[in-house]
């Protein structure tokens, strides 16, 4: 299955695992303002789509992306020079228009609806990813690299900062010190480099690494609840984050309750049984208590 709708990207549905392909290859798939609506829209169709079990994302040609592309006239972020933005307008205005295209940081937007997805997301980095292009994998579940990636957070060589809510996830994936050491630094790393910093669980050949990620996307998929793991998702990123255990005390209480009367039943069934489970459950129809924020 594929789809035409995006002008950017690649949308491509095969065993249940979506391929989605940054599809600017000529521009080293550099990120625009009309790449991040589609990334968004992407996302939040592929959470609701029972047909896809997990996401893969990767690049076309010999890129993932090059980051934001500073060719576009005027803001190159897109962004509403005439405007003075508070925090107050952040937390008051956020979905209204005139901040919603004018200030908000357009890789956040790509970032928090990789956080919400419902469905594992692996990033298959096969060639350059700087700037955004690093950062918009940090909210996916696992990154695996091709020997041919380099990766950036280059941000200081331009005189900006860190965007696409990587203050949030870098640290949590690297460490405070090599996250703030490769931020100022803003050095290219190989992806030797990456893995023995933490942020890359391992290097692959080129040629196996699309082979390599979707094969690991199957062993998070297959004879598994979609329910159980769009909730486990969650809660991983969320609990994580909480300020006191009891928050997430709360939340697996409510998951293992609403789990033990779907899925759960015929997953115990099938342990006795000895055999393959048959989930009923869909991750577009999750339980009551969801979201919990």
């Amino acid at each position: 299955m594929s789809d035409d709708a995006y002008a950017t990207l690649r949308y491509e549905v095969s065993d249940r695992v979506l391929t989605l392909t940054l599809d600017r290859p000529e521009e080293l798939n550099s990120f625009t303002v009309e790449m991040a609506d589609e990334l968004e829209d992407a996302f939040g169709r592929a959470s609701l789509d029972d047909a896809v079990g997990a996401v893969v994302v990767t690049g076309a040609g010999r890129a993932f992306c090059a980051g934001m592309d500073l060719t576009a006239e005027g803001n190159v972020f897109g962004l509403d020079e005439s405007q003075r933005p508070t925090m107050a307008d952040m937390a008051d205005r956020l979905t209204e228009p005139e901040i919603q295209t004018g200030v908000r940081d357009t890789g956040g937007r790509v970032a928090l609806s990789i956080f919400e997805c419902r469905k594992p997301v692996i990033a298959a980095i096969n060639g350059p990813a700087v700037g955004i292009g690093a950062t918009m994998t940090l909210p996916m579940d696992v990154r695996l690299a091709s020997e041919k990636a380099r990766i950036g957070f280059v941000f200081g060589k331009i005189g900006i900062t860190p965007e696409a809510t990587s203050t949030w996830f870098l640290p949590r994936l690297v460490g405070m010190s090599q996250a703030l050491e490769w931020v100022y630094s803003a050095e290219i790393l190989t992806a030797e480099a990456a893995k023995e910093g933490g942020l890359v669980r391992s290097i692959h050949d080129p040629e196996a690494l699309l082979d390599d990620a979707h094969a690991l996307a199957h062993t998070f998929i297959d004879n598994r609840s979609p329910v159980a793991t769009a909730l486990a998702r969650q809660m991983m990123y969320r609990n994580s984050a909480a300020a006191h255990p009891m928050v997430a005390h709360q939340v697996d209480s409510l998951a293992i309750f609403y789990a033990s009367l779907a899925d759960g039943k015929e997953g115990v069934a099938s342990f006795l049984e000895k055999r393959a489970p048959e989930f009923k459950g869909r991750a577009s129809e999750l339980p009551p208590f969801y979201p919990w924020q």
